[in-house]
């Protein structure tokens, strides 16, 4: 068991790492995680799939590795081209899985989460319930989170316009039932305390620089030193009972700060929860 559990870790923080190279979506894989895990619990499966929905929303996204830079971080909307590289990530994804001892856990969501019911999804143009579930559950959570987070070229949508487009979606890009189940967390604070977060309590901050979104992290306390990993520059963080802000400071980091990296501390938390049930 604790060799597995070593081997989720390292997975869930690479994962984590991939990410961490575009930085407009920090707490993208977290949020997809537990938007996954609130549809798989309202559409009342196993704790088992519930806890392999969470795992596969987590590691989604990390054939994106084979993304350029160039792409991954371009601040206004893609060509038609570069759109065809950002399609290749889950079956490169895929390919970076297949030798892990732990693939099970993961294939069907990292694969199949641009499947779609129509059979106009990639990469393998699946319809219907041949896609695998947790993929489907993946792929709703995924898509409302893109809807309602900022990117540089638009603002977030508000949590019910982005509901409400799932709503008109469901039988193309969004499986029928499982549509309707995510509709029924409409009025459930649940969502609204992972909208907008990189963790449970923590709300997404703004650059005050640049306004590129910032995750912050559990370990971070008063007064510590925070950087944007868009701008590079430094802010002070200044904690207030649960609210926070930052303050800049007029300098920059340097690649010692600004490095991609996983938050152990998140990760560590996962594991210590989902490994007795998936392990």
């Amino acid at each position: 068991m604790a060799e597995k559990e070593s081997l989720l870790n390292t997975l869930l923080g690479l994962s984590m790492i991939v990410e961490a190279r575009d930085p407009y979506t920090g707490g993208h894989l977290w949020r997809v995680s537990q938007f996954s895990k609130l549809l798989a619990q309202q559409a009342g499966l196993s704790r088992r799939d519930v806890a392999l929905c969470e795992i596969g929303g987590f590691l989604h996204d990390l054939g994106k590795i084979g993304v350029p830079d160039a792409i991954l971080n371009k601040p206004d909307r893609l060509t038609d081209a570069e759109y065809d590289v950002i399609k290749t990530h889950p079956s490169v994804g895929g390919r970076l899985l297949a030798s892990h001892p732990l693939a099970d856990l993961a294939m069907e969501a990292v694969v199949g989460h641009h499947e779609r019911p129509d059979g106009k999804g990639y990469p393998h143009g699946l319809a219907g319930e041949v896609i695998p579930e947790v993929a489907r559950i993946v792929s709703i959570a995924d898509a409302f989170d893109a809807m309602t987070s900022t990117r540089p070229y638009r603002k977030g949508l508000p949590m019910e316009k982005a509901l409400s487009i799932i709503g008109n979606e469901v039988s193309t890009q969004f499986d029928i039932l499982l549509g309707k189940h995510f509709l029924a967390l409409r009025p459930s604070e649940q969502l609204a305390h992972i909208v907008g977060h990189s963790e449970s309590g923590l709300p997404l901050q703004s650059c005050p620089s640049c306004s590129s979104p910032i995750a912050l992290r559990r370990k971070q306390h008063d007064g510590d030193y925070i950087y944007c990993r868009a701008c590079g520059g430094e802010s002070r963080l200044h904690k207030i009972g649960d609210s926070f802000k930052l303050e800049m400071t007029g300098q920059m980091g340097d690649a010692s700060v600004l490095t991609p990296d996983s938050d152990s501390d998140l990760i560590g938390s996962m594991v210590e929860e989902i490994a007795p049930i998936v392990l």
